[in-house]
């Protein structure tokens, strides 16, 4: 099942790229994201409030909260930058390189969660960075 969620959140984060490029046309790309932060806040606590497991908040761990807020800042800036990114350049090039992210992801799987290395996973990385160097010095037309 964790593959058909997999799927959705890579059809999501494309239309997240490309619905974020055509509403950047006359805004800030701080306060589009910072407008945008407002949805995600009210929808994540529409679901879990729909889900009723709000309650569980108070078993969290303090380890968990920490590692949390640490994504959450993660998460900020990485968006922060992606949409600055998405504001000057073209979303096709900027969602190539910015997907580059998965090596660094797949990296720090392995040396931190210790997850297994698989000659699939090394030839996909190879892949993935040779794609993003390509389209990062290929002529973008802008």
């Amino acid at each position: 099942m964790w593959i058909t969620w997999a799927i959705m959140a890579a059809i999501s984060a494309a239309l997240v790229t490309v619905l974020t490029k055509a509403g950047l046309k006359n805004v800030d790309s701080s306060l589009a994201f910072a407008l945008q932060s407002i949805f995600i806040l009210c929808i994540t606590w529409g679901v879990v409030s729909w889900q009723g497991t709000f309650a569980s908040i108070k078993e969290i761990e303090t380890k968990t909260w920490v590692l949390l807020a640490f994504a959450g800042v993660a998460t900020t800036l990485s968006t922060l930058f992606a949409f600055k990114a998405l504001s000057m350049g073209p979303a096709s090039y900027v969602a190539t390189i910015e997907r580059s992210s998965l090596v660094v992801a797949i990296l720090l799987s392995v040396i931190f969660l210790k997850d297994k290395i698989t000659w699939q996973l090394v030839v996909g990385a190879i892949l993935i960075i040779s794609g993003a160097i390509l389209v990062a010095f290929s002529d973008s037309g802008s």
